[in-house]
């Protein structure tokens, strides 16, 4: 194979795109349209929330083959006043009609089925609602307004679009409701095609009429855009659609959800402080790692190394491992996170690192309170064949930062293809019921009113207590491993932002897939080819299993970030050229 000539050999440049540097703003996000809207919000006066939930409605809009506006949405916002991190819970639960015992029997493999049945309740539109409400300053309409011009009007079909929707054609012929969206004129769209979606549109305008017939204050108007697709016309439609054909979902399921503000979990890695979501999603596999490493010299095991990959791995496996022990929604299951956040548990881990020796299969779960109780199931994991590089199904990223200091970290998701559009509505409601276990000793088995275990998630670092970084990324399990080689890149390697997104990366494959059906691939690992050769013999003489992928690959995720200089205060944005993501700043 040849050796592939690196960016500033071609060029003299570090990085295929510049890092963007500005004094008062910045966006990245997975789509430029959507990093338009938000830039658009923040010059009219919007701050880092308003623009952000811009972004994310626009998401939903321009990729709705990676994400629905009836989907999920996990969210960190970083409140300058306050100085504090807030999560938004934005996943839904299973509903109250639900059963374990129901599932298993429509099941064909043991696995949640697919379709209808996979439903949960959708957080994205509660999730947006109220971040404007507590702490954004503009309208639901103005938060909209770009999603509603892309949706009625239309935008132009980019590749992965176009190849995705191609590749899942058959998939949404099944379903009238998605073939007349995903499939004009019976066929999947074309690179370049105008691509509108009518009924997503009259669903957004809908909300926004709404607001606009409210009386009262800003709350009370942006309660009424909550009212008005949780208790009105679009609940009627979902749960219609459910009663019609044999789901689960419930008008008083509707009626009931609300989106649960709660803190953020964190960890410090030497000076920074690294926040995510709650362990309702995999977000403290990041802080875990990170825990696990710190007592190694990173730096002076030099970028890229054989000696780095490996230990990197091997930290994100411990993790993993644990992961697939403990993690589920902490309103039912006993999860011992701050044990698995403590630094004397990652001096445990750590020593369970080889330097000489790849773990070569799941390590066993660690044990950070000393208890017993834990799930273990390597007994059952059976190890898949062939290529471990499928693309993971769905999912977006976005991050604002603004002039007045506060930022927004939101990774929304779920994909147009697993359930049925629900007819005149455009929505394609939240199929996240897929990352659940019909095993009911595992920490995320199935549960109604339970919420499955969730991959997106968002995080933010900050350092010496001063916000320094905002970043995520679409992969479903990549998503902790790509934001971590990102986050070194930045921290260990002083690299700028845009550099170290497009460094090439890793990926360890070495435990169960956290979507149906959870395909497990045994010391797999995942090595973009412009890293050395030398390197991937070398770590297949530790034991690793290398799969080679190409430059660059959209399977390797798509991180965005903003990383604020320490000094200056200076903002710098990055966005993954492996997708179609973009950053801007001023």
């Amino acid at each position: 194979m040849a050796t592939l000539a690196s960016p500033n050999l071609m060029s003299g440049a570090s990085s295929f795109r510049p890092t963007l540097v500005g004094r008062q703003q910045a966006v990245s996000t997975g789509h430029y349209l959507a990093t338009l809207a938000a830039m658009r919000i923040m010059d009219r006066g919007g701050n880092a929330i308003d623009a952000g939930v811009a972004a994310a409605m626009a998401l939903a809009v321009v990729q709705p083959d990676l994400v629905s506006f009836a989907g999920v949405a996990p969210t960190l916002i970083y409140l300058k006043s306050e100085d504090r991190v807030i999560s938004l819970a934005g996943l839904g639960w299973w509903p109250k009609s639900a059963s374990l015992e129901a599932l298993r029997q429509a099941s064909a493999d043991g696995n949640v089925p697919d379709g209808l049945l996979r439903t949960v309740i959708p957080a994205a539109p509660a999730t947006h609602i109220l971040a404007l409400r507590k702490f954004g300053s503009i309208s639901f309409e103005e938060a909209a307004a770009s999603a509603l011009e892309l949706a009625r009007d239309g935008f132009a079909v980019y590749p992965l679009l176009a190849r995705n929707l191609k590749a899942v054609s058959a998939r949404n012929a099944q379903w009238r409701s998605n073939a007349e969206i995903y499939l004009p004129n019976g066929i999947a769209p074309n690179v370049g095609d105008l691509f509108r979606q009518a009924d997503l549109a009259r669903s957004i305008s809908g909300m926004i009429s709404a607001e606009r017939a409210s009386g009262g204050d800003r709350d009370t108007k942006l309660q009424a855009v909550h009212n008005y697709f949780y208790k009105g016309p679009i609940a009627d439609s979902i749960a219609d659609f459910h009663s019609a054909n044999g789901g689960f979902v419930t008008k008083q399921d509707l009626a009931e959800f609300e989106t649960p503000l709660e803190e953020s979990i964190h960890a410090s890695y030497r000076d920074y402080t690294i926040h995510t979501c709650d362990v309702w999603c995999q977000g403290i596999v990041l802080p875990q790692a990170l825990k696990t490493l710190e007592g190694f010299d990173i730096r002076k095991m030099g970028h890229n190394t054989t000696a780095y990959i490996h230990t990197i791995a091997e930290a994100m496996n411990l993790a993993f491992a644990d992961r697939e022990a403990y993690l589920g929604d902490p309103a039912f299951v006993n999860v011992p996170t701050r044990a698995l956040l403590s630094s004397e548990y990652a001096v445990r881990q750590r020593g369970r690192i080889d330097p000489q020796r790849a773990f070569g299969k799941m390590p066993s779960a660690g044990n950070p309170t000393g208890s017993e109780h834990r799930f273990t199931a390597q007994a059952q994991l059976l190890a898949a064949r062939g290529s471990a590089a499928a693309m993971s199904p769905d999912t977006i990223y976005a991050c604002v930062a603004d002039r007045f200091g506060n930022a927004y970290s939101a990774t929304l998701s779920d994909t147009s293809i697993d359930p049925p559009t629900i007819p005149g509505t455009g929505l394609a409601v939240s199929s996240r019921g897929s990352q659940s276990r019909l095993d009911p000793s595992h920490p995320s088995a199935m549960a109604p009113g339970k919420r499955p275990r969730l991959t997106p998630a968002p995080a933010m670092a900050f350092h010496d207590g001063k916000f320094f970084m905002a970043w995520g990324t679409p992969g479903g399990d990549v998503q902790m491993q790509a934001m971590l080689q990102v986050f070194l890149n930045v921290t260990e390697f002083e690299k700028r932002v845009q550099e170290a997104i497009e460094a090439p990366r890793i990926c360890t494959k070495n435990f169960p897939d956290s979507f149906a059906p959870h395909g497990y691939f045994p010391g797999r690992l995942l090595f973009e080819e412009n890293l050395p050769d030398v390197v991937a013999a070398e770590l297949q003489q530790l034991g690793h299993d290398v799969e080679k992928i190409p430059m660059m690959p959209g399977v390797s995720g798509a991180v965005c970030a903003i990383v604020r200089d320490p000094k200056s205060g200076l903002l710098s944005a990055g966005a993954d050229p492996r997708r179609e993501s973009y950053a801007l700043a001023w």
